[in-house]
């Protein structure tokens, strides 16, 4: 890539740190924006508060976004846990599941590239803690299910993934 291709291109790609703080704002979530490449925020959750944190790289044009469970891995039960993850993983379209090594805490994992975009639209980024979230919460049961509920990878993941139909 040509300097001048890349000088314009930084040029033009906006901090999407700036709309992620006003879609942050506008769910009155707490949040710090600890500089201009980074934010992190609260986001409450049917089974859990979230931990979210954006990172953000004008000089690659990426901004990396994970969403932290408050769930705490015992290292006894990261074996079974990884197996979970992989499973999960398959059933995704956007973003993944890992473990953070520091902490042993599941988390959700995404990228987003703007090289060459005028800047990230406001939906696009609305749409990418939406389906973290809600990735969060749908496979949340399954994590419960493989640390206190004795139950293998693939139990879990077939309990959890029940749609339930009607009314009871």
């Amino acid at each position: 890539m040509s300097a001048y291709l890349a000088h314009e291109t930084h040029e033009r790609a906006g901090n999407p740190l700036d709309i992620i703080e006003q879609i942050i704002a506008s769910n009155e979530w707490a949040f710090e924006r600890r500089n201009d490449a980074e934010m992190a925020a609260e986001a409450p959750g049917k089974w859990c508060d979230y931990g979210l944190y954006f990172s953000w790289s004008h000089e690659i044009s990426a901004m990396h976004f994970s969403c932290a469970f408050d769930l705490k891995v015992p290292p006894e039960k990261r074996e079974k846990l990884f197996e979970l993850l992989a499973m999960a993983n398959e059933k995704l379209w956007i973003g993944h599941f890992g473990i953070d090594s520091d902490d042993g805490v599941p988390v959700f994992r995404h990228s987003v590239l703007l090289r060459g975009a005028p800047g990230a639209s406001a939906e696009s980024l609305e749409d990418m803690v939406d389906i973290a979230l809600t990735e969060c919460e749908r496979f949340f049961p399954a994590f419960q299910f493989v640390l206190w509920g004795g139950k293998s990878p693939a139990e879990a993941l077939q309990a959890a993934m029940l749609d339930c139909v009607g009314e009871a």
